[in-house]
C-alpha cells in the first residue's frame, strides 16, 4: 500500500470516517481546528452528520444524543474545550453510552496558549468528570499510530459501553507524516439491542438515563461499572517497550515526547550509555506491571518520566515503581517542549550521582 502525505488532524478525521463514525459535534479552538473543518465537507459525502455546535457543552450532549440511538458519535476539542465537556462525559459514563473524544492538548492552565501540552494528564486518566467512572485513554506517539487508534477507539467504546478519549499533544494533530489507512479487522462487536430508536417487536421502551435517583440502585450501578473497568484494566493495556532490558536507566515518556527520548537514547548510546524508552500507549489503563517488571531488573539505577507538564504520569511511574528504584521527573510546562539535549543531561546527572 502507498503512502500519502496527511497532517494528523485531518488524518484522525478521515480515519473516524472509515471506522464508521457518521456524526460529528464539535466547536473550533486550536489546536484541532483541522478536524472540523475537514468533517464539514467531508461527512456529508460519507453520509453521516456534521454540525458545529454553540459551544462545547452543545456538541458533547449532542454526541449523547446520537449515541443513543446507536450512531458512532465523536467530537474533538482541545484542552480549556474538554474542561467544558466534562459534565457531558459523566453522563455518557453514566448511561453506558459509547463515544470517542479527540483531544489535542494545548498548555494551560486557563486560556494559556496554543502550544503543545500534556497537562490534561490528570483530566483524562483520573475519570470522565464528575462521579466515579472512567473513560479509556489511548495515547498516540505519531500520526500513524493515531490513524489506528481511531478505529481501536470506536471498537472499545461500542465493546464497552463507554467514552473513550484519544490524547495527543497539539504537535501531532499539526505535523504531516506519510501513513497508510490500513484495513483495520475491527472486532465482532454485540449489537446495539439497547440503543433508542424507536418501540421495540416486542412492545418493550428503550429508556436511556444516567439518574438513579434511588441510592442503593445507584450503588449496583457504580458497582457493576468497576468490575467492568476492572476487564478492562486487565485486558486491555498497551505499550512500547524499546531497549529496556539490560538498560542502565529506564525513561518512561508517551506522545511526541517520546519521540524527542528517542533522539536523545540514540545520543546517550554513542557515549556508551544504555537508557530505554518505555512508552505508554494505554494511559487508562496504565501498564503498571510491565513497567514495574523491567524496573525490577538489577541493571536499572533509576526509571525517569519526561513529559510536557510538571509530572502529571510521575504518579502513575511512582505507582507502578513502588519505590524500588529512584523515580525523578524531568518536564517543561506551558507549551515549553523538552530538548533532546535536556534530556540527555537529565540521564548524565542521574547516572552519575547514582554511581557515587
Amino acid at each position: 500500500m502507498q503512502k500519502t502525505l496527511w497532517k494528523g488532524n485531518e488524518a484522525i478525521a478521515e480515519a473516524a470516517i472509515r471506522a464508521g463514525c457518521r456524526a460529528y459535534f464539535g466547536y473550533p479552538i486550536t489546536p484541532q481546528n483541522e478536524i472540523p473543518e475537514y468533517m464539514s465537507w467531508r461527512m456529508p459525502e460519507a453520509g453521516g452528520v456534521f454540525l458545529q455546535a454553540e459551544s462545547e457543552i452543545a456538541a458533547i450532549n449532542m454526541v449523547y444524543g446520537a449515541s443513543a440511538a446507536g450512531t458512532r458519535a465523536m467530537t474533538s476539542s482541545s484542552s480549556p474545550g474538554i474542561s467544558l465537556k466534562q459534565e457531558g462525559i459523566s453522563y455518557l459514563a453514566g448511561a453506558e453510552l459509547p463515544a470517542v473524544i479527540v483531544n489535542m492538548m494545548r498548555g494551560g492552565p486557563g486560556l494559556g496558549t496554543i502550544q503543545a501540552s500534556q497537562a490534561d494528564y490528570f483530566q483524562a486518566t483520573r475519570g470522565a468528570g464528575h462521579g466515579d467512572a472512567r473513560m479509556i485513554v489511548l495515547a498516540p506517539g505519531n500520526v500513524q499510530e493515531a490513524v489506528d487508534l481511531v478505529q481501536e477507539a470506536f471498537d472499545l467504546a461500542d465493546l464497552y459501553r463507554m467514552p473513550v478519549t484519544l490524547l495527543a499533544d497539539g504537535m501531532i494533530g499539526q505535523m504531516m507524516e506519510p501513513i497508510i489507512f490500513r484495513e483495520m479487522q475491527g472486532r465482532t462487536l454485540p449489537p446495539k439491542d439497547w440503543a433508542a430508536r424507536g418501540r421495540a417487536q416486542d412492545g418493550q421502551t428503550h429508556f436511556i438515563t444516567s439518574l438513579r435517583l434511588d441510592a442503593p440502585d445507584n450503588e449496583l450501578f457504580n458497582l457493576a461499572l468497576q468490575e467492568k473497568y476492572k476487564q478492562i484494566a486487565q485486558d486491555e493495556v498497551r505499550y512500547e517497550n524499546l531497549g529496556c532490558e539490560g538498560a542502565d536507566i529506564l525513561i518512561v515518556a508517551y506522545g511526541t515526547t517520546a519521540r524527542i527520548c528517542l533522539s536523545a537514547i540514540r545520543l546517550l548510546k554513542l557515549e556508551g550509555i544504555k537508557a530505554g524508552l518505555f512508552r505508554p500507549i494505554s494511559v487508562w489503563p496504565y501498564p503498571y506491571d510491565a513497567l514495574r517488571e523491567l524496573a525490577l531488573q538489577d541493571c536499572v539505577k533509576a526509571v525517569l518520566t519526561v513529559e510536557m507538564s510538571a509530572g502529571q504520569m510521575l504518579e502513575d511511574v511512582r505507582l507502578a515503581v513502588l519505590g524500588v528504584r529512584p523515580t525523578p521527573f524531568f518536564g517543561r510546562m506551558g507549551g515549553m517542549v523538552p530538548q533532546t539535549q535536556e534530556i540527555a543531561q537529565q540521564v548524565r546527572l542521574i547516572l552519575k550521582e547514582a554511581i557515587r
